[in-house]
């Protein structure tokens, strides 16, 4: 549940500081629990990075400290480690040559590559994040090389190879190596996201040398918005190196490499605007809206449904598409407060349940003695989905008739979305009345697994079709292969269960404070003096 950003820019005397800010913006459904950026200038580093919402994190001062034609940006939410501003990132390490990462996912065996980097590579890990692993992976494998030699590309490639070998789960990233280049990466099986363009370069007039600008971003929509023309996904097991020079290196690292992605960020997290392996995320929502109508008209032929109301905002465009296919108006009856954060990323369960009357509010008239039909993205723990029920009944609603654009909920997911463990799962060993019982609406209808399947290929619009999905967190099916046993879950629910939340929200993580000098809010604000 993180977004990333890495931009390479033709002209050095151009700086990438807000170019990365403002995709980090767009980025910012992705993450809000933290920000970062690192920009190289001449050699030297410099870095700002705390918890909160980019435009909170970055002020006027430090941006004008953020030099430099390269550079990498994070949002982040915390799937594994804390939420200490200590493991906000980019992450660097100064040996060797001076790496940064940024890094979206989530590593599945961080057990054994502890023991690895602490006790073969005898490497210091001063935090709980997989993100630093991933970085001292791959310095490690680059010491290997000695120095970089005159074809830098072999040699980063070789390192990224040790890197996917060693490495399960899912995961995207970018290294920054000073003085070198960008590295762009995912996984082998291509679980989360990430692409690539370039645009050509607003060189100083005179200025030789390569003309083409490039970055690399979890979602279209950012390499978009920053006017980039986007190329295409980095493949699964791909690694690309886009030299300082401008030369654009790209090889498959992984030998099993296979396209598996996640389709979670089709239902919820990605932004309706992004393209991701060749299909609309768009599209997909709007198929979704169509085959979730045929699934209530085949169970529920002679319904009495009366409107159709979306949950704002990512069910929107299912549920309008759901009201064309049933033939009922569809209505806006929730307002929503922008202001207040996304009640399914936000950690602790009493937090939850307290914001969500803060963040919706009725239109009184579109509930009144109506059946109202309810659309909604998914349903996680049914803890929003159980107040907005509430909220339709007391706006006057005579019968609420609940449905999922996801099918049910019901494993937790590994590779980077924090969903949580099964136990707090509302669909965990429960049928759909069952749920409905639970939420307090008179129905529940959820989309089946093919169905969901199906709505994200009839969307491709490009590149090689997908043949098979990452559907973990409904089916139990994790496609890394390896064993998830019972300790690996005990484990995930230590860390990730509503206890567990509020224990990490009112703890001081040590060497926090010691991260963030003094007037900085306990952020990390700095220049890294780093000789190539």
């Amino acid at each position: 549940m993180c977004g990333i950003i890495g931009i390479l820019l033709a002209n050095e005397d151009q700086h990438v500081n807000q170019m990365i800010f403002d995709g980090l913006t767009v980025l910012q459904h992705r993450g809000q629990d933290a920000a970062g950026i690192v920009t190289s200038e001449n050699r030297r580093l410099h870095l700002r990075k705390d918890n909160g919402l980019v435009k909170d994190v970055f002020q006027q001062h430090h941006m004008t400290e953020l030099r430099g034609n390269m550079g990498l940006g994070h949002v982040r939410y915390p799937t594994a480690g804390s939420s200490s501003c200590a493991e906000a990132q980019p992450l660097y390490t100064n040996y060797p040559f001076g790496i940064s990462v940024a890094h979206n996912g989530n590593l599945t065996n961080t057990t054994s590559l502890n023991s690895h980097v602490s006790e073969e590579c005898l490497r210091h890990v001063n935090t709980d994040s997989d993100s630093e692993l991933l970085l001292n992976l791959f310095a490690e494998e680059l010491t290997k090389r000695k120095r970089l030699t005159g074809n830098f590309a072999n040699d980063i490639f070789a390192a990224m190879e040790g890197v996917m070998r060693q490495c399960e789960g899912g995961y995207s990233g970018l290294y920054m190596i000073n003085g070198v280049g960008l590295v762009g990466f995912r996984d082998p099986n291509g679980i989360r996201p990430i692409v690539f363009g370039s645009r050509v370069s607003q060189k100083k007039e005179g200025l030789v040398g390569f003309n083409l600008d490039y970055c690399m971003a979890s979602e279209s929509v950012a390499i978009d918005t920053l006017g980039f023309k986007l190329i295409r996904d980095i493949n699964p097991g791909e690694c690309i190196f886009i030299s300082h020079d401008g030369n654009c290196h790209t090889k498959i690292c992984h030998p099993a490499a296979r396209l598996t992605p996640c389709i979670f960020e089709y239902v919820y997290f990605a932004r309706p605007d992004s393209i991701m392996d060749g299909c609309s995320v768009y599209e997909t929502r709007l198929n979704m809206g169509v085959k979730l109508a045929g699934e209530i008209q085949r169970r529920y032929p002679e319904h009495d449904i009366d409107v159709v109301i979306p949950i704002p905002d990512t069910s929107r465009t299912s549920a309008l598409q759901a009201a064309y296919q049933l033939g009922r108006p569809f209505r806006e009856g929730f307002i929503k407060n922008r202001y207040i954060a996304r009640t399914f990323i936000m950690p602790g369960q009493e937090i939850r349940k307290k914001s969500v009357r803060l963040k919706l509010n009725t239109i009184k008239s579109e509930f009144a003695g109506k059946n109202v039909l309810l659309v909604d993205d998914s349903i996680v723990r049914g803890t929003t989905a159980r107040e907005i029920v509430q909220m339709a009944r007391d706006a006057g609603a005579k019968r609420v008739y609940f449905t999922s654009a996801a099918p049910p909920i019901r494993y937790p997911n590994i590779y980077g979305i924090d969903i949580p463990t099964q136990h707090e799962l509302v669909a965990y060993e429960r049928e759909e009345h069952e749920v409905a019982k639970h939420i307090g609406c008179d129905w529940v209808v959820y989309q089946s697994i093919p169905d969901l399947e199906e709505s994200v290929k009839m969307a491709a619009t490009e590149g090689r079709p997908i043949g098979e999905f990452d559907t973990s967190c409904f089916s139990g099916t994790y496609v890394t292969g390896q064993k998830i046993g019972d300790e690996y879950f005990q484990a995930l629910h230590e860390k990730r269960n509503d206890a567990a939340q509020h224990k990490k929200g009112g703890e001081k993580k040590v060497g926090e404070k010691e991260m963030g000098p003094a007037g900085s809010g306990g952020g990390v604000s700095r220049l890294l003096m780093m000789e190539g």
